[in-house]
Parts: C-alpha cells; structure tokens; sequence
C-alpha cells in the first residue's frame, strides 16, 4: 500500500514554482520533492494544512491510496478526474 501525493497538476494550474510553493507553506525544496516523490514517512496536519491552504483544496485532492502492487503512474490524479457535467 502506498499514499500518493499529487501536487504536481495543482501547482501546474496555479502556474507555480516548486520554490513559491515551498516558501508559501514554511517547507524547504528538497521537502516538497519528498512528498513529490512519495518518500515521505509522515505528514504533519499543520503542514497538511498550509498544502491545502496555499493550493485552495481539500487533502483529498492530493492524497491518495494505491494497493499493493499496483502502479500508482497508471491511476488517474483524483485533481485530474473530472465529473460528468463538471
């Protein structure tokens, strides 16, 4: 089992850098590329928090759960899944 953190699309929509990013929510570079990179152990709700705040969401659009043994690249980004209608 694996959590997935998608950031990617979000701060490609809000056409931000990896460093505005990580200086809007009080973490280093190298930080978010952990949380990129799915070598994150932990995340701390207050950090969690200034995520959400920063992207304008809900931690459900950049976390997500993978099952064992499959390949969290082949699921679609809830952030990228769209709605019928929507």
């Amino acid at each position: 089992m694996a959590i997935v953190v998608d950031i990617d699309v979000m701060l490609a929509r809000r056409k931000m850098s990896v460093g505005e990013f990580a200086d809007a929510v009080g973490i280093t570079p190298a930080n978010v590329a952990v949380l990129k990179n799915g070598r994150a152990k932990a995340v701390r709700f207050a950090t969690l928090d200034a995520v959400c705040r920063v992207l304008g969401c809900q931690p459900g659009d950049i976390l997500r759960w993978v099952p064992d043994g499959e390949d969290p690249a082949a699921q679609q980004s809830p952030a990228t899944t769209h709605s019928p209608g929507g």
